[in-house]
């Protein structure tokens, strides 16, 4: 069935009359031809996390550089406390970076044609990744507004493209804008605009540790980019009159 959702918003009467061409290719992670890949994925975990299979995950690998590290530090391996550690850790690396084994575009594949033509939002799409700077979480919520140009897209796939692409080691600004050039180039849209507002534990818990600290960002195509006027639209929409 078909998602669907009553309009937020008219579109300003200056929006572009087509559908914008993509600005850039997002990045697309590679897809493994063969089942097994290069690595092997441990039947224990396998099991214990089903949507693994198959993945070219190096369960191993990752459980002896974790014994590694921990040695480095100053600890034993072996005790009690941490001998299942190495194994949690291998099985947390694969669920937190699934998204490099998952391609975001078999979400959009499917779409319905429409002829509303004004702005569809959906806000607060939550989302836990990984700061490739220092491998520690961020997390917050996404916004994600386009103007169909004819074809519209179930809501809950906006929500699991964002779900795929977090799911992988990058800074924020980079998810921000793979995320709407991704939409860009799948959608045949006059206009996409995605805020991301995020958490980042690499600020609150080492380093300046300053706890509530937000990092905002956006990536504006098509008309919320060349309009000012539709751009302070969407923006308005996602968060208030706030200033």
């Amino acid at each position: 069935m078909k998602d669907s959702a009553k309009p937020v918003s008219q579109s300003s009467s200056e929006n572009p009359p087509g559908p914008i061409p993509p600005e850039r290719h997002p990045e697309r992670p590679e897809v493994p031809k063969d089942a097994d890949g290069v690595g092997r994925t441990s039947g224990e975990a396998a099991e214990a996390l089903p949507e693994l299979a198959g993945h070219p995950v190096d369960l191993q690998a990752i459980e002896e550089a974790v014994r590694t590290i921990l040695r480095a530090v100053g600890e034993d391996p072996d005790r009690e406390g941490l001998r299942e550690t190495p194994r949690r850790v291998a099985r947390m690396y694969a669920e937190l970076f699934k998204g490099l084994r998952s391609d975001p575009r078999r979400h959009l594949q499917k779409v319905f044609t429409e002829r509303y033509d004004e702005v569809v939002l959906v806000k607060d799409i939550s989302f836990e990744s990984t700061c490739e700077h220092h491998l520690m979480p961020f997390m917050g919520k996404a916004h994600i507004a386009y103007l169909p140009g004819g074809k519209v897209v179930g809501l809950s796939k906006l929500a699991r493209v964002v779900e795929d692409i977090a799911r992988r080691p990058q800074v924020q600004e980079r998810m921000t804008e793979s995320i709407a050039d991704l939409l860009v180039e799948e959608l045949q849209v006059r206009g996409v605009a995605v805020v991301v507002e995020a958490i980042h534990t690499c600020m609150t818990v080492r380093g300046v540790r300053k706890p509530g600290s937000i990092c905002v960002t956006s990536a504006m195509r098509g008309a919320f980019r060349n309009n000012p006027s539709t751009r302070a639209e969407v923006m308005t929409l996602i968060f208030g009159n706030h200033k």
